[in-house]
């Protein structure tokens, strides 16, 4: 019996109004997304590795080795960003949805994948996917098709319901994405190329985030712990503490060890962790590894070594070796900081590629670029405004 979560292959239609946003009620209920300005050519490129930040009112896009401006856009609202995958475009969420910024271009596109509030946005295997929290919708895409519009074929699914949720890709097509309603989020399900559900574990509350592992293996965060999909079947990993909340994880594909905060105070207004969490999806294992300061939602990432890298609270970047567990460097970059308690509020961020990492300094209005290799600055820039996501093209 075919599962009533079936994939849809979608030729999109194209809209031709120069200038035209679409709205966030003009996503396709039918599983259709919408696109403007399809006819128009890529902006002639004008940077190679752009990084963006946003500010209150626009989005700066930044030269990846100079960190100089190269545009500035304005841009109402409170508006995250994430790479799309390819080399040249980054997602910008507004409340129309998933609109596409050239980053490479320095221009904010008319293309938007109309959507119900958007949330996550994951590259793997080659293919994007964005999920739509307020209605449930996923798009799946390959990640070079983007060009200069909405590609011509997308997968298109349906979550059981609506829910703060996250959908991946894997190698051989299956799509696992996350379970939830508006009151609760409890573990995750996988479909196979055909749409038929393979797999399926609600062993996992608080569903939250997720990253991709060594060997196609795809890690969630649960608040007790992570749950692990490889091999066809999911494996919970339990955390140390009754509560011990895995929200955000930072994986690669050649590590099968995946970093995650840590957080065991299910009543805080705000905790600040001082411990993060390694996840060894190899065996199925949780490590936690002490930090000499706190760190934010925005402070994980990975090196091109599979170093396992946090920005604390007392401005050094922290460098984890994830085999040994151990604290092996710090890098002092700025002065102390404090966490503010909307998390919409600017705070220091890092974004990491290749091997450069990308911190933003919000006391001084700065963006410093740092090469791991040697742990030295290589480039700096103050900007007008005061940064907040950061974000970059994904090589």
């Amino acid at each position: 019996m075919r599962s009533p979560h079936t994939v849809t292959r979608a030729a999109l239609p194209v809209a031709l109004s120069a200038g035209l946003l679409l709205t966030a009620c003009s996503a396709g209920q039918d599983g259709t997304a919408e696109e403007a300005g399809a006819d128009a050519s890529p902006a002639e490129a004008v940077v190679a590795n752009p990084v963006a930040t946003t500010y209150d009112g626009g989005v700066y896009i930044l030269d990846g080795d100079t960190l100089e401006v190269v545009a500035d856009i304005e841009l109402e609202g409170f508006n995250r960003l994430n790479p799309a995958g390819d080399d040249r475009h980054v997602f910008v969420s507004t409340s129309e949805g998933f609109q596409v910024l050239d980053a490479a271009g320095g221009e904010l596109t008319d293309t938007v994948f109309a959507a119900d509030t958007p949330g996550h946005v994951v590259r793997h295997a080659g293919r994007t996917v964005l999920f739509a929290d307020g209605s449930g919708e996923i798009t799946a895409f390959d990640s070079d098709a983007l060009g200069a519009g909405i590609p011509e074929d997308v997968d298109v699914h349906n979550a059981e319901e609506a829910h703060h949720g996250v959908a991946v890709e894997r190698e051989n097509g299956e799509l696992l994405l996350t379970l939830g309603n508006e009151e609760e989020r409890t573990g995750a399900f996988v479909l196979d190329a055909d749409g038929e559900e393979v797999a399926r574990s609600e062993e996992c509350p608080g569903v939250h985030g997720e990253a991709a592992a060594e060997g196609d293996t795809i890690v969630i965060g649960c608040e007790d712990g992570a749950l692990v999909y490889r091999d066809g079947a999911f494996t919970k990993v339990d955390s140390e503490d009754d509560y011990g909340r895995i929200g955000n994880q930072a994986g690669t594909d050649t590590s099968p060890i995946v970093l995650g905060d840590y957080k065991t105070d299910p009543d805080a207004e705000l905790e600040r962790p001082e411990r993060v969490a390694l996840i060894d999806t190899a065996d199925a294992s949780l490590e936690l590894v002490d930090l000499p300061a706190s760190y934010t939602f925005r402070s994980l990432g990975r090196g091109p070594q599979d170093e396992a890298l946090v920005l604390g609270t007392d401005g050094s970047l922290h460098v984890i070796d994830p085999e040994s567990a151990e604290l092996v460097d710090s890098i002092e970059l700025m002065d102390s900081w404090e966490e503010p308690l909307e998390w919409q509020q600017p705070r220091p961020a890092l974004f990491v590629r290749g091997g450069t990492a990308y911190v933003t300094d919000t006391a001084t209005r700065q963006v410093h670029s740092v090469d791991l290799a040697t742990g030295e600055v290589t480039a700096s820039v103050t900007l007008d405004e005061t940064p907040n996501e950061l974000s970059g093209v994904a090589s």
